[in-house]
């Protein structure tokens, strides 16, 4: 019965070893004040396509970024032991802690990455809120260092050096938008803040910052850019 016993454990261990080594590994980061099934659509649409989707739920809110990447990103390659790739997608404050991530680290089989609504120049909502009673709470350590210009934390970063592709909303449902953003935006985020020196690929849909990575035409890209590098044409 024992020999039966270590034999099966035997082949639990060594199978799937053997498939996660042979499959790309996708770490999905989600934005500020959300949890991990906020990017559930994309997660089963890219395990349907052939890769590892794993989401990663962090505590947004509570601590500082150099924290949150650390935790987020860190544990999101330790799930990923044993791939040949790992690729990110990222929604929102995501992107800006793979960002901080890598300015600092180096990931060996680093492929792609999508950022979807990154404020890769800061969002100029979180300018114009700070002084609003109560937003610190709400937005907590990380909320507060999202605005744009010097003094927060996009400012800081310096040029991507990695394959990225950036996808921005155009549909604005907040009046704050109106209020504070100028240009195009997504209701929290510019057009022109989601740009970053470095990035490969650019591509604006009709989507709002809030739903855009649940929607399919968002989705079809990020799967069509890990793939092939480029946005649907």
């Amino acid at each position: 019965m024992k020999n039966l016993v270590y034999i099966g454990l035997f082949f639990v261990l060594l199978f799937p070893l053997a498939a996660v080594g042979s499959q790309e590994c996708v770490i999905l980061l989600h934005g500020l004040a959300r949890v991990s099934n906020s990017m559930a659509e994309l997660e089963t649409k890219l395990n349907r396509s052939g890769y590892s989707a794993i989401s990663i739920n962090y505590p947004s809110r509570k601590y500082a970024i150099d924290v949150l990447a650390s935790d987020a990103v860190g544990r999101g390659i330790s799930e990923c032991a044993g791939v040949d790739t790992i690729h990110f997608v990222t929604h929102s404050l995501g992107g800006i802690l793979v960002r901080y991530y890598l300015e600092n680290s180096i990931i060996e089989n680093l492929g792609r990455v999508v950022m979807l609504g990154p404020p890769n120049q800061g969002s100029e909502i979180v300018n114009g809120m700070l002084g609003v009673p109560g937003f610190k709470v709400f937005g907590g350590p990380t909320g507060i260092a999202l605005g744009s210009g010097e003094g927060h934390i996009p400012d800081s970063l310096g040029p991507v050096e990695f394959d990225l592709g950036v996808i921005a909303g155009n549909t604005n449902i907040n009046p704050l938008g109106l209020l504070f953003i100028r240009g195009e935006n997504d209701s929290i985020v510019s057009v022109e803040s989601t740009k970053v020196e470095g990035m490969n690929a650019h591509l604006v849909l009709p989507v709002t910052h809030t739903f855009m990575m649940r929607n399919n035409e968002v989705i079809d890209n990020v799967i069509h850019y890990l793939k092939t590098g480029s946005f649907i044409p």
